[in-house]
C-alpha cells in the first residue's frame, strides 16, 4: 500500500482496559447504535412515504439521517465488537477504509447541515421567492454536491495517508482508525501531512461553522419583521437545527482544531460525536417538529391496520 510496509496488521488499544468496563460499555452502546439506526430509518422512510413532508428541509433531513446511519455504521460495530474480545485487531488496508468512510460521510454531514441553514435561510428571508430558489432541481444538485464533497475531501485524506511508510509499531492508542493515530506509527516525519489534515479537516470545520452562524444571525435579525406566531414556528424549525450543528461541530473542532493527543478525554469526545450524536439527531428533530411527529404516527397507524389486515 505504501512505500516499504512492514505492518499488515494493527491493534487497536480501545477506549477501556478493563474488562468489565467493556462489557457494560457494550451493554451500553449496542441499543444506542440500533436506536440511531432505526431512528435515522424511520425519518429516511417517513419522508419518502409521508406526502406532508415534501418541503426541502424534510428532503435534506432524509439525507442527513442517510449519512447518520452509514457514518454511525462505519465505527460503531466494529468498535462494540472489540469491547468483547481481548485483543483487538484491523488490517491497514481495513483501517485506511475505516478512515476513507469517516471522513467522506463526516464532511458530507458538514455540508448537509450548510446547506440545511442555507433552506432555513431563504425560507425565511426571501419567502416569496423560497419555491423558485428551494426548486427540486435545485435540491438534487445541492444534496450530490454535499455527498461530492464529502468524497473529495476524503480521497485527499486517503492519498495523504497511503504514501507514508509504516514499519513498526502497530499499536493505534484509540478505538478506531483515524488520521492522528495512524500518522503517530509512520517511521517518517509527518508535520506536512499533519498540516494538510489541519487544513482540509480543520478549516472546512470552521468556515462551514462560521457559515452556519452567520446566516442564522441573519435569520434572527429579519425575524423582527415577522408576526409572534411566524417567529415562534421559525425559532422551533431553527433551535432543533442549530442544536445539531453544535453537537456535531463542538467535538469535531476541539479534536480538530488543535494538536493531535492520546488523552482519555480525546476518546470520550470522540464517542460522542460517533455515537451519541447520531442517535441524538432523530430524536431532536422529532420532538421539536409537529409535522414529524403526524407524520410517524400516520406510518404506525398504517403499519398496525396492515397487522390487523
Amino acid at each position: 500500500m505504501a512505500r516499504t510496509n512492514n505492518v499488515t496488521e494493527l491493534i487497536i488499544t480501545g477506549l477501556f482496559q478493563d474488562p468489565e468496563v467493556q462489557r457494560a460499555c457494550f451493554a451500553v452502546f449496542l441499543p444506542v447504535y440500533l436506536a440511531t439506526v432505526v431512528g435515522n430509518g424511520l425519518i429516511v422512510l417517513m419522508v419518502r412515504v409521508s406526502k406532508s413532508l415534501r418541503s426541502p428541509m424534510y428532503f435534506f433531513l432524509s439525507h442527513l439521517s442517510l449519512v447518520e446511519i452509514s457514518y454511525s455504521s462505519t465505527i460503531v460495530p466494529k468498535f462494540i465488537t472489540d469491547l468483547l474480545v481481548r485483543i483487538k485487531t484491523i488490517s491497514l488496508e481495513g483501517c485506511v477504509a475505516q478512515i476513507f468512510f469517516f471522513h467522506f460521510f463526516g464532511v458530507t454531514e458538514i455540508f448537509l447541515l450548510t446547506v440545511m441553514a442555507y433552506d432555513r435561510y431563504v425560507a425565511i428571508c426571501k419567502p416569496l421567492h423560497y419555491t423558485t430558489i428551494m426548486s427540486r432541481p435545485v435540491c438534487h444538485r445541492l444534496a450530490a454536491a454535499s455527498w461530492l464533497g464529502g468524497i473529495i475531501h476524503s480521497m485527499v485524506q486517503i492519498l495523504v495517508t497511503v504514501q507514508l511508510p509504516f514499519c513498526g509499531p502497530n499499536v493505534i492508542d484509540h478505538y478506531f482508525c483515524d488520521l492522528h493515530p495512524l500518522f503517530k506509527l509512520a517511521c517518517t516525519d509527518t508535520f506536512v501531512e499533519g498540516v494538510i489534515v489541519l487544513t482540509n479537516s480543520g478549516l472546512i470545520s470552521v468556515f462551514s461553522f462560521l457559515l452556519l452562524v452567520s446566516s442564522y444571525i441573519v435569520i434572527l435579525v429579519n425575524l423582527r419583521n415577522h408576526s409572534a406566531e411566524g417567529r415562534r414556528k421559525a425559532l422551533s424549525t431553527c433551535a432543533s437545527h442549530v442544536t445539531v450543528v453544535v453537537l456535531f461541530f463542538g467535538p469535531a473542532i476541539f479534536l480538530y482544531m488543535r494538536p493531535s493527543s492520546t488523552f482519555t478525554e480525546d476518546k470520550l469526545v470522540a464517542v460522542f460525536y460517533t455515537v451519541v450524536t447520531p442517535m441524538l439527531n432523530p430524536i431532536i428533530y422529532t420532538l421539536r417538529n409537529a409535522e414529524v411527529k403526524i407524520a410517524l404516527k400516520r406510518l404506525w397507524g398504517r403499519k398496525v391496520n396492515s397487522a390487523v389486515e
